[in-house]
């Protein structure tokens, strides 16, 4: 589980930061929270798979 976790985090980061590069602010808060909240309920739920 942690491992896919941090995978989809790492390539979000990377999605948001290119996203900065373009000064597509909003565009990347908005990816970093949806995977936030995403890895949080992932994580919450106890998802092993």
């Amino acid at each position: 589980m942690y491992k896919e976790m941090y995978y989809r985090l790492f390539n979000t980061i990377t999605d948001a930061l290119e996203l900065m590069d373009r000064e597509r602010f909003q565009e990347a808060l908005d990816l970093l929270k949806s995977a936030q909240q995403a890895a949080e309920e992932r994580y919450l739920d106890g998802d092993e798979t």
